[in-house]
């Protein structure tokens, strides 16, 4: 087994190689003048399973373009066999056709990886579940939700029955009923919490949402909204002061995902939100560093126990189950 770190997230990478005990593959990723990139590989891989780490973060096209050069190196380097380790898929919310002339981008970046040369992709948290199917090779998916239990009972102990767990939207229902039935079977029947709530939204124009209704009960409890992506972070803000409306005592976000494009840092330091845990799956910002509310939780342990059970022909899927 060996390890090729990307430079979308060279922190992650590291993180990863201490955690199974591995040096990194010396590698070379450069650009020349034009921004032209280019890699080359200074150890024999011939006959090698390859683990390639690289989340296609922002900037997106780039980090992308790097992984299929990086892929298309080893697959030339005679590699046995090349797994792209991609925490953060970049255009997974493109995964439909949102109008008459439009792409489904999900669906090509897809077909770009496996034409690079990549036999199989481990990643956490796509955005939807159908874009396993985009891909025409194994393709394992991670969850982020054991980690997110664990740090609430972390935080509240073992006395869960104060919280409601949150949706955002109507398609986070399943995310957020997965987290609520977690911590409800680590907690026990008696201290199992009761409540679920869903955030009724709608989006009168791409990145910006308004809260329309809430449905569920929230008033008088702890609230932890939990989605994949916080990219504006306009719809946690907007429903964290709507739940605070209603009577919540405190919201907590738990994103996968921190995106965080420019001007969400200071939008969540200025909202209701208590606190937003987040995943290390994009690399995190200067800007970040500053923040009061934003927290990251490591997925360096949960990525390297994956690549140990693809290594040895295990079940990813237990992973989810922990």
């Amino acid at each position: 087994m060996k390890i090729v770190i990307g430079t979308a997230h060279p922190e992650l990478g590291r993180d990863v190689l201490k955690a199974l005990d591995l040096p990194p593959v010396e590698a070379v990723i450069k650009r020349f003048a034009d921004q032209e990139l280019f890699a080359e590989i200074h150890e024999n891989v011939r006959g090698e399973d390859v683990y390639v780490i690289q989340p296609t973060s922002r900037p997106t096209s780039d980090n992308l373009m790097e992984l299929l050069i990086l892929a298309d190196t080893l697959k030339r380097s005679s590699a046995r066999q090349i797994t792209a380790v991609i925490p953060y898929f970049g255009y997974a919310r493109q995964d439909r056709k949102t109008g008459s002339r439009t792409p489904i981008s999900a669906k090509l970046a897809a077909n770009m990886i496996a034409a690079s040369g990549v036999d199989r992709v481990l990643t956490l948290d796509l955005h939807a579940g159908q874009i396993q199917g985009f891909f025409d090779i194994p393709l394992d998916h991670l969850e982020a939700v054991p980690l997110f239990a664990a740090e609430i009972q972390r935080m509240w102990g073992m006395a869960v029955d104060g919280i409601s767990i949150v949706s955002p939207d109507i398609g986070g229902v399943v995310r957020a009923r997965r987290l609520l039935g977690k911590l409800a079977n680590d907690a026990g029947p008696a201290r199992k919490p009761q409540d679920l709530a869903i955030i009724d939204k709608r989006r009168p124009q791409a990145g910006v949402s308004e809260v329309m209704n809430i449905i569920g009960e929230v008033e008088g409890r702890h609230c932890i909204m939990i989605d994949d992506i916080a990219d504006t972070a306009g719809t946690l803000c907007n429903a964290a002061a709507a739940l605070i409306d209603a009577g919540a005592k405190s919201v907590i976000a738990c994103i996968t995902h921190a995106v965080l494009s420019p001007g969400a840092i200071e939008r969540i330091e200025n909202s209701k939100l208590d606190a937003l845990i987040a995943t290390d799956s994009i690399r995190p910002t200067a800007e970040e560093a500053e923040s009061t509310k934003i927290r990251r939780l490591s997925i360096a342990g949960l990525l390297a126990d994956a690549i140990r059970e693809i290594d040895s022909d295990g079940s990813v899927s237990m992973l989810n189950l922990r």
